[in-house]
């Protein structure tokens, strides 16, 4: 096997676990999106947060390390197959809340519908929002670099991210407060905690991006 195959193995196996873990966050994301908390900012704010936001951000991330190093269509590629997962899921969580549970179950049928019976909604709502985000920050991104000339690490990664998880966030509770999810009343609060809660999170993984990129470049150039 030659230098350059082993390198393309190499490169494959890595974007290939990027896919996965994108994949994942968006999925569990939508899963828990129900359960509300309270969290601390430093003691300096108390944020109302949907728990499926709390690691969400990482996935704009994620886009972006594969828009760095491998291009916009690798990164858009990501984002289409987090959605083709989460058709299947949303079909099958669908078929097993039609299914009737037994009079044993720890879990009766209404229980389970509580919990999984909005998930196609959600899934919509996250999926539309998702893939619009997620185009703009990618385009956002590589344009940055772009005429930056590769320049501004941190630039092109907090401003393309800033942008496209406001989208993002508006569009998800916007639709959620629609179908009366998520009480209308609260859209704008509820806009403000996540996004807050969104940018904050953004802003303080910036030194785990420039992690990233170093370590991927390191690799890139180890062969």
């Amino acid at each position: 096997m030659t230098k350059e195959s082993r390198l393309l193995e190499k490169f494959t196996h890595l974007i290939g676990k990027t896919r996965i873990f994108f994949t994942v966050l968006i999925i569990v994301g939508n899963l828990i999106y129900q359960k509300f908390v309270y969290l601390n900012i430093f003691n300096f704010y108390i944020l109302e947060l949907s728990i499926g936001a709390i690691f969400y951000p990482l996935t704009f991330l994620l886009t972006d390390l594969i828009a760095e190093f491998y291009g916009k269509e690798r990164a858009n590629f990501c984002v289409k197959l987090a959605i083709i997962f989460n058709i299947i899921v949303v079909l099958i969580i669908s078929l097993m809340d039609k299914l009737e549970a037994t009079n044993w179950s720890n879990v009766d049928n209404i229980t389970f519908h509580k919990v999984f019976g909005s998930y196609h909604i959600s899934f919509l709502a996250s999926t539309f929002a998702c893939y619009i985000a997620q185009l703009v920050d990618i385009n956002i991104y590589l344009w940055i670099r772009k005429i930056t000339k590769g320049k501004y690490l941190w630039i092109r990664n907090n401003f393309s991210t800033a942008i496209s998880l406001f989208i993002d966030t508006f569009i998800v509770i916007g639709i959620m407060s629609l179908f009366n999810i998520f009480p209308f009343d609260q859209l704008g609060q509820l806009v403000l905690n996540s996004y807050s809660f969104k940018l904050f999170f953004t802003v303080f993984s910036t030194p785990i991006f420039y992690l990233a990129v170093w370590l991927i470049s390191l690799f890139i150039k180890k062969g």
